[in-house]
């Protein structure tokens, strides 16, 4: 694949580049409010995690003046937990967060030492890009970029409380957040928007066996109480309490590799970025993962130690689909369980323990450890332990992630009830977009659940809310088919630079040259229309039937499993050569397109039939068609008398409008057939009836 000049030069520019050294990157920032050269900020965002930093940088991005608040300048951009990215449905996101001129993407190329395409056995629309980190890498590169984002200062402190006005009358809301007062009693800082990105912090607790102290992550101070009491009580916000946690990192060299499965990355990787053709680590350079599996003995471990856990004994929820060892015992006893051993770093003597997340004590961990495969004689480097937060119930956020009752107020990551580092940055980048249009008096943007990912998260968490930590993945996007990691550009990028301002000319630049690109070579391969004969001609290996004998066009032959687009440019080179940089890409536009133009068709149907009665004696729990429990329960009970009501309640997805408009579509024409064939029944009753009396003796 080849780019622009200009962009050739930016992209060889990115993956060779040379950060600034740590101590230059941490005397360019604040540590201290009188260091600042104003006191006055568009928009303010408070923590330097995953939704931070991309909230940050997308403020600054669109134009507004940022100051970023973080308890310690050098953990802004720190993996916490696993040093990877992306996978199935966070795959999705880190293309759509690059696809919007976010950091992660770019981060992961730079960072980068283990690439691999998840779900390749499945469609592209599903298949999950994911990377293991070098951890020290992956910060020094988000640092790296903030540093260089113009309006954009960082201030190491801890938020001590918002600061809280009347509303604007003209605007909704019941309060006007104005700025953060800082715990060590300096000024406060003003600011027309705030966006609160706390993680696990906000009256974070740490739990190891059975020892608790206060914490978001281990090291590291809680946020201060009094902003969890002003989102409670001061602006009279919903909470829950959600807990997570983390696995004990592992001493790379006392761990017998020879009796585990050795996994190899991609030898041809694929980055994150529409702007990266290639990745920073060489292809040979990359690290191998490492595949064990738990052991009757961990489950006896897990058992004998339960009373000396008190984390697991918490009535908050955690994670379903990344549970502790404790929780997948006592869910599945019997069962046999994966463990990934990853590098941690091209230079790291540490191996992170992918499924072992645990909060019993040390020595129970170390006990647990060695009765898996591989690891009989592991040591230890850093326990694991577990952690509980508090978090806003999301159903109080509209679209754009503002607080709807205070004006100005944006929350982003887990404190909405999410679980995962790309999760927290899509929400971030989206809240800060927002947060600085806000701020410059321009109308609030959204994302469709039919147009990304982003949207189906956003619209996930804001209709339906949560009640364990919220994870992406592809089955949550009724649109997936159109929704694919390939053409996340296509479907963002343009719009980030035309409606929503977060895009580089640059980047937009290069969407609109692949755009046309591929509209170019999709218009030869539509134009190139011949007969079956011909074409079996053409590509004798291609099996199509012997029996067709129709015009088919180049777009339709690309449908078939075995054909490529370089087999139809090295039969067609006049006319498709010059379109081969976008060989994938075409073939994926091509097996997708009629499944697209046919959910495009729902889509315009049910735009359509919005005005379409709902009978009100449906019973939706009975209703021969594919829909949730959850959904046949809000139908049930508010029972909408149109199809356009169905669509506006919270919950109801655009996969089960389209099957409620199929059912009752369907039922009329049952109702209307039967009514034309009930008069022609009662005239053949009454013709058998005369026959029968006529019969009779007189």
């Amino acid at each position: 694949m080849s780019f622009s000049p200009s962009l050739n030069r930016y992209a060889s520019h990115m993956l060779t580049k040379k950060l600034p050294p740590l101590q230059s990157f941490l005397s360019r920032f604040s540590r201290h409010t009188s260091h600042l050269a104003r006191q006055q900020y568009d928009v303010i965002v408070v923590g330097g995690g995953h939704a931070g930093t991309e909230a940050a940088a997308a403020a600054a991005r669109v134009g507004a003046e940022t100051l970023l608040v973080t308890q310690k300048i050098q953990t802004i951009g720190a993996l916490s937990c696993n040093p990877s990215l992306g996978g199935v449905g966070k795959g999705h996101l880190v293309k759509e967060i690059d696809a919007l001129d976010g950091l992660c993407g770019r981060a992961g190329d730079w960072a980068g030492i283990f690439f691999s395409i998840l779900n390749r056995r499945k469609g592209p629309a599903v298949w999950g890009p994911r990377a293991q980190l070098d951890r020290q890498q992956y910060r020094e590169f988000i640092q790296s970029e903030l540093l260089s984002t113009p309006r954009l200062t960082v201030l190491e402190g801890s938020v001590e409380e918002l600061l809280v006005s009347e509303p604007n009358p003209e605007e909704p809301g019941h309060h006007r957040v104005t700025g953060i007062h800082l715990a060590n009693g300096s000024q406060p800082i003003s600011a027309s928007s705030v966006v609160l990105t706390t993680g696990t912090f906000l009256s974070g607790s740490l739990f190891m066996g059975q020892s608790t102290s206060p914490g978001g992550r281990i090291g590291d101070a809680p946020s201060s109480a009094g902003l969890s009491w002003t989102l409670r009580e001061r602006l009279g916000l919903r909470t829950g309490r959600l807990r997570t946690g983390t696995p004990p990192r592992i001493v790379k060299d006392s761990v017998d590799l020879s009796l585990v499965e050795v996994h190899p990355p991609d030898s041809h990787p694929t980055p994150f970025s529409f702007l990266n053709k290639n990745i920073r680590c060489k292809p040979e350079d990359q690290l191998p993962c490492y595949l064990t599996h738990t052991t009757p003995g961990v489950e006896k471990v897990v058992r004998e130690s339960l009373h000396l856990n008190c984390h697991i004994q918490e009535d908050a929820k955690g994670p379903r689909y990344c549970p502790s060892i404790e929780s997948r015992v006592l869910r599945f006893p019997g069962r046999q369980h994966q463990v990934w051993l990853e590098p941690e770093g091209l230079t790291s003597d540490l191996l992170y323990p992918q499924g072992l997340s645990m909060t019993m004590p040390p020595d129970v961990q170390l006990r647990l450890i060695r009765e898996i495969p591989g690891l009989h004689r592991a040591e230890i480097h850093t326990p694991g332990y577990g952690v509980q937060y508090d978090f806003v119930c999301p159903t109080q956020l509209s679209p754009a992630l503002q607080v709807k009752s205070t004006q100005g107020l944006f929350l982003a990551g887990q404190i909405n009830g999410t679980t995962g580092y790309e999760e927290a940055a899509a929400q971030g980048l989206w809240a800060g977009v927002n947060a600085a249009r806000w701020a410059l008096s321009m109308p609030a943007v959204a994302l469709s659940r039919t147009e990304s990912y982003i949207g189906v998260l956003i619209d996930d968490l804001v209709s339906r809310g949560v009640t364990e930590p919220y994870r992406m993945f592809t089955s949550r996007a009724e649109f997936r088919t159109s929704l694919r990691p390939d053409n996340a550009d296509l479907r963002l990028t343009l719009k980030g630079f035309e409606e929503v301002g977060c895009v580089s000319a640059l980047r937009y630049q290069e969407a609109v040259r692949v755009r046309d690109s591929l509209q170019d070579a999709m218009a030869a391969l539509q134009a190139l229309t011949l007969s079956t004969p011909i074409w079996r001609k053409k590509l004798p290996d291609m099996r199509m039937s012997e029996n067709k004998n129709t015009l088919v066009n180049g777009m339709e032959v690309l449908q078939y499993n075995d054909v490529s687009f370089e087999m139809l440019a090295s039969a067609f080179p006049e006319c498709l050569s010059s379109h081969k940089e976008f060989a994938q890409r075409i073939k994926i536009e091509a097996v997708y397109r009629p499944h697209c133009q046919l959910q495009k068709k729902e889509i315009e149907r049910i735009q359509k039939e919005e005005n379409m009665s709902l009978p009100q004696d449906i019973d939706y729990f009975s209703l021969p068609v594919s829909l949730s429990q959850e959904v046949r329960e809000i139908l049930d009970r508010v029972r909408p008398t149109t199809l356009g009501a169905a669509t506006r309640l919270q919950g109801i997805t655009p996969a089960a409008i389209v099957h409620l408009l199929n059912y009752v579509r369907h039922r009329g024409q049952e109702e209307r057939r039967t009514h034309r064939q009930q008069p022609e029944k009662r005239e053949e009753r009454e013709e058998e009836l005369a026959a029968r009396n006529a019969s009779l003796p007189q």
